[in-house]
């Protein structure tokens, strides 16, 4: 197990920091809303999760993304 202060080692490169902008928790859920740049990011992730990070609003986080699958489509449907 890392110390507390050392960084966590994932396999996904692409990262968004920046603030926290909304916290909206519902049940075990939340969604996590991260202003980065120009960018919004919303997160769903578990209570107990913002909860053990100790997430608020205003404070800097970042938005570590790793998907198997990213679709384009030209336009509108």
């Amino acid at each position: 197990m890392a110390d507390a202060g050392s960084r966590r080692e994932f396999s996904a490169r692409n990262r968004f920091s920046g603030v926290v902008r909304s916290i909206q928790s519902d049940g075990v859920m939340a969604l996590v809303e991260i202003e980065a740049g120009p960018h919004r990011i919303t997160a769903a992730i578990t209570r107990d999760a913002v909860e053990s990070m100790g997430l608020k609003e205003g404070e800097e986080a970042t938005a570590v993304v790793k998907a198997t699958s990213v679709m384009v489509m030209r336009g509108q449907e």
